[in-house]
This record gives C-alpha cells, structure tokens and sequence, in this order.
C-alpha cells in the first residue's frame, strides 16, 4: 500500500480542500502516514495570499527535496493557489516538483497517479468543485462544505481572482442534499465556505438564490446544530442575512465583517465596494438585531498610501467596534495585484510600530468584550484535550470563542459551562455539564 503525506498552508478553504485529497487518495489506496519521511506521495496544499506564506511553504518544499533525493521514486505535488499563480514557472524554478495542480483541478491528481507514466504535469485550469470528492474529514461532528468557488470581487490587494477564478456558486438543491447526508454521518456542525460566501447563489440559472435561503433550508434538517461560514464581504451582508442570526438557532452568534482600512479613502484605493458609513452601518444593524453577536474582522496596516491620518481612522473603527478578535497583517505586495504596482509604499518601520498600536487596541478591546461571559454558562462543543494545560478540555462556543474548561466529556459532545475568566483570546471555565438536549 502506498502511503502519502499532505501539508496544508492557508484559509478554511484550504484545510476542506485537504480533506478532498485525502479522501479520493484513500479510494485510490493509498494510506495517510504522519511523517512526511514515510511518505511515497509528498503533497503540499498551498496559500499565496500573503508573502510570508510562500517563504513558509517554500522551505518545507526543500524539506521534500531533500527527501526525494534520497528516495528518486518519490513523488512531490504542490496544489492550491501559490501552484496557481506560479503555474508558469513552478517546474522551471522547481524542476523537482513531479505534479502540480491549482484549486480547480485537484481531481487531475488522481488522473495523474494512476496514469501510465508519471512524467511532471501541471493542472490549472478552473472547473469543478473539491466538493464533489470523496472527503475525509478532520473531525467527526464537524464539516466543511464548500457552497462556491472564486471571486467576482476586484480588491486591489487580492490575488484569490487570479488563483481561484471567477466566482461560481454549487446548486442549491445540492447543497442541502450534501447537508442531509452529513447529518445522516453524525455531523452536528457545519462550516459553509466561499471566497465570497455571502454572496452565494446571485448568478445560479434558472432560479437566483440567497445566501440566507441556504441558511434557513440547512436549519431545518434534523440533526444540524450549529452553523457557521467564511468568509462574508461586507458589501453582502444584508439585512436577511443578519435576522438569519437573530432568528436560527442553528446559526451561530459569530459574524465575520472584514474591515480592511477604517479609512475611506484607503478602502477606495482598495476597491472594497464600501466606505466607513456604509460598515459602520452594517455594525449598527448586526448590534441591533443580534445584540450578543461576536463581531471579528481583517485589518490590513500600511496599505500604500496610507497616511497617519487614515491608521487613526481605522483605530477609530476598532475603539468604536470593539471587535471579539481580528486577523491584523502588515501590507505584503502580491504578484498580479494592481496595488503591487501603487506609489506610496509605507516603509517597514512605519507599518510595524503601527501594527503594534493596532494589536495592542485590538486585544485591550476583545478582553473588554469577553468580560461579558464571565459568570454565564454557555453551551459548547467539545474539541479535545486542552492545547495548554492537559488535564482540562478545550471546545467552541458559538460565538466562536475557544473555551479551556474542567469536566469530563468527549470529543463531539456539548456540554454547559460556568465561565469563570475572560481574556482577549479565550474563555476558562470551572465546571462542565453535559447536555442531553439542544435548546433549539
């Protein structure tokens, strides 16, 4: 039996497209091994999202040179979004790579590996979707479901158009049957994904869809808990979508609202389709229909042009907010982007003492807003053994906080917790009940 080893770099969807692979691999016959050195089949799932996911990936790939070397029978495969943008020189640069496939294509890897001859071949054009494979999933409870693929979305910083394409939504009817049969598998939990997920369904053919009609048919079948999606754009977050939060049980009291610059005059050089009025907004009405919800967002420090006057904005916005947790990142150029291109780099120095303001706001506000689950109990779906203090259990609310708390249960169930301390990054709680029902 031939055995094979997958890293994977990057977004949720990154991490289902994972499991796509390691599900059609083992219909092939092959069989997972832990340690890439035991592997016959070496396979790297990549992000190019940001400069310092390319340096990450490219030294593991060295790592699998190295092995190869020993081994010439081996075989290397890079797939997802850095092999697509690099499809013009990754054998050329990499002439050790034996396979390499973007997003789109990653049902060619089977193509490849019962073919006659394995000579080096790239796979990169946009058709189908990963969640039409067979799937092997992380977690049994939990499922990722990918509801579209690629952007129609211009961001000026963005290279996810040119990696994964124009923006392509599943059938509805699909969607739901998929939904079902996970349910049916013992799945409690869903995680919908899109590069743009709020925005599903727009151009399906005969019948548009809504996202939030996605929402309200997954909530009706039996078996569902909780569910979740990423990632939304904030020009898509609409009213139906935000009483889905207010109105279903089953969708979890944790919105997504990517930020970007607090600035509008920075958002505009962006291209995101939206100024500060129009976010702001977005908050206000998420506040009051859902006034518990986890508000958590993307910030992105020296975008070029950015003066004093406009990361002071975007202080304003995250005082103002005060968002549950955000994904903060220093402006990294990326290939094929129109701001790669913009005058008015900010230099280095500047964006790092202005990250560490931002970061330091970010996580004095989130300690503040986590100060509201002290003294509740909440319900939460166990994970597993905590990652910092072995004799306690670790899980997630559904405000998507993760929760370190003492009891016993397993893996896949949901207990009742006593919060008991709040920090910006977590909760802590002193007992755990389990729960024999949901209250739906």
């Amino acid at each position: 039996m031939k055995r094979f080893h997958v890293t994977t770099f990057g977004c949720q969807m990154n991490e289902h497209d994972s499991e796509r692979m390691k599900g059609m691999l083992e219909s092939l016959g092959y069989a997972e091994v832990p340690d890439r050195a035991d592997a016959d089949l070496i396979l790297f799932n990549t992000c190019s999202i940001r400069e310092k996911a390319d340096e990450r990936f490219t030294s593991h790939l060295y790592d699998a040179r190295a092995l190869k070397r020993r081994d010439p029978e081996r075989v290397i495969g890079v797939g997802g979004c850095w092999a697509q943008s690099m499809k013009e020189q990754v054998f050329r640069q990499f002439p050790f790579v034996d396979v390499a496939f973007g997003p789109g294509q990653v049902h060619k890897l089977a193509e490849f590996l019962t073919s006659d001859s394995l000579t080096a071949q790239g796979f990169f054009e946009f058709e189908g979707f990963t969640g039409h494979l067979p799937g092997k999933r992380a977690r049994d409870v939990h499922a990722w479901v990918q509801i579209s693929a690629g952007c129609n979305m211009k961001c000026s910083f963005c290279i996810v158009p040119t990696t994964r394409g124009r923006e392509v939504s599943r059938p509805f009817e699909e969607l739901v049957a998929e939904v079902e049969q996970l349910a049916a598998e013992g799945v409690r939990e869903v995680t919908l994904l899109g590069q743009n997920v709020n925005s599903y369904g727009i151009q399906l053919r005969p019948q548009p869809r809504k996202f939030s009609e996605l929402l309200y048919a997954i909530d009706a079948i039996d078996g569902i808990d909780r569910i979740r999606y990423t990632s939304p754009h904030p020009a898509h977050m609409t009213e139906d979508v935000i009483r889905a939060h207010a109105e279903l049980d089953t969708v979890c009291r944790h919105i997504h609202l990517p930020l970007q610059s607090g600035s509008t005059a920075i958002l505009k050089a962006m291209r995101r389709t939206y100024d500060r009025r129009r976010y702001m907004d977005r908050v206000a009405l998420i506040r009051e229909l859902v006034p518990d919800c986890a508000i958590t967002t993307d910030i992105i420090v020296g975008f070029p042009g950015e003066t004093e006057a406009d990361f002071e904005q975007t202080l304003e916005v995250v005082d103002e907010v005060g968002y549950d947790s955000a994904f903060t990142f220093i402006f990294s150029p990326r290939r094929e982007t129109e701001a790669a291109e913009m005058d008015g780099m900010v230099p280095h120095s500047v964006k790092v003492e202005r990250m560490e303001r931002l970061v330091a706001l970010v996580q004095r506000r989130a300690a503040e807003r986590a100060q509201r689950f002290v003294g509740r109990e909440i319900e939460v779906l166990v994970e597993g053994a905590s990652r910092t203090d072995e004799t306690r259990l670790r899980g997630r609310s559904r405000h998507n906080k993760a929760v370190n708390f003492e009891g016993d249960a397993s893996p896949g169930e949901f207990v009742r917790v006593e919060i008991n301390e709040a920090t910006s990054q977590s909760l802590r709680g002193v007992t755990a009940q389990p729960l024999t029902q949901l209250f739906r």
